[in-house]
């Protein structure tokens, strides 16, 4: 049953995010495996401005509500319980790629790569690694008395510039943190918006229309990694996702997209393992030759499989895979329910 307090068109929206990011990795990796390209790289590239700019406003909209909460809290909703699922998903990732890992670095060495996964992001995991970063800066400048005008000055300038340092912790703040930023501030606005498509669907449509030519133009012509650019393309198109998840949820339509939405955090933390699975099986069967087709596959398999996992160890002694358990709280009485990546 669905949490009567949920916005339909925000699940919509993460719906879209956490899709978009399992096609990214389902589609380079089955490329990359295959040394050729499919047609999905085309719906990749075309996503790549927006996919994770929107992740991160939406991430951000609701900050407002829990921003000016005592330390404790705080930190328990939104650093504990980030820091929780990652060294869990990261250790279960290390357990099954251990193997492998010490074929080529040693027994040594794979400790050594499991321990640096706390001080640099792992993997597909590095959202929820930089996240609850992101909130304890937003508090922070919030408390010391900084202008938000001022902070989303600065965050703009980090992703102009851009900054490539070859950390991945310091490059993706740079690049993502005027987002959620964004999202802090400008939830009113970005709520308005959503009402007004919902009320107003011929000028959305319309809109929608002129955002994908432009943006798919810029793609094709190599432009959307270019300062400026990036920055403009990243909010137009985090804005036309709010403006498709607004006028999806007036029809009330693609209810599995609404529920990979109010799941995603289940999807983010348990891809990995079906998407790699499948790739390997569909690639090594022959069966289907066409990439594009492999990577829709894959794809599917990468959302499907984790929500399957959600319900099967639902109210089994294995929940804690995707429940926080009542010792990881800073002292809360009740166990916390899951919490979505927002």
């Amino acid at each position: 049953m669905r949490q009567a307090e949920r916005i339909d068109w925000v699940d919509y929206a993460k719906g879209f995010c956490i899709i978009f990011v399992v096609m990214m990795h389902s589609t380079l990796g089955v490329e990359k495996a295959a040394g050729a390209e499919g047609w999905m790289g085309h719906v990749v590239a075309f996503a790549q401005p927006f996919r994770m700019p929107d992740f991160f406003l939406i991430s951000g909209l609701f900050l407002s509500l829990v921003i000016d909460r005592d330390w404790r809290s705080y930190l328990d909703k939104k650093v504990i319980h980030f820091v929780y699922f990652y060294a869990l998903w990261v250790t279960i990732q290390f357990a099954i790629k251990a193997p492998g890992f010490a074929s080529e670095l040693g027994w040594d060495g794979t400790l050594l790569a499991y321990l640096e996964a706390y001080v640099e992001p792992f993997g597909t995991l590095w959202f929820i690694y930089i996240l609850p970063i992101f909130f304890v800066v937003t508090k922070l400048a919030r408390q010391v008395g900084i202008p938000w005008q001022v902070m989303l000055v600065v965050a703009a300038a980090l992703e102009i510039a851009p900054i490539e340092t070859g950390a991945l912790l310091v490059d993706e703040f740079a690049g993502r943190f005027v987002f959620f930023y964004a999202g802090y501030v400008f939830a009113p606005h970005v709520f308005r918006l959503a009402a007004w498509a919902m009320a107003h669907a011929g000028p959305a449509i319309a809109g929608l229309a002129i955002w994908g030519l432009v943006n798919g133009i810029l793609v094709a012509m190599g432009f959307s990694h270019m300062p400026f650019v990036s920055l403009g393309l990243g909010a137009i198109g985090a804005t036309a996702v709010v403006l498709v998840s607004a006028l999806l949820s007036r029809v009330s339509l693609f209810g599995f997209l609404r529920f990979c939405g109010e799941n995603s955090i289940v999807v983010y933390l348990a891809f990995f393992l079906p998407m790699g699975v499948s790739r390997a099986a569909l690639l090594k069967t022959g069966i289907i030759t066409d990439l594009g087709t492999i990577s829709v596959l894959v794809t599917a398999a990468g959302v499907i499989g984790p929500l399957m996992l959600f319900w099967i160890v639902r109210g089994t002694r294995f929940d804690f895979l995707f429940k926080r358990p009542a010792w990881a709280t800073l002292g809360r009485a009740k166990t916390p329910a899951l919490q979505p990546a927002e």
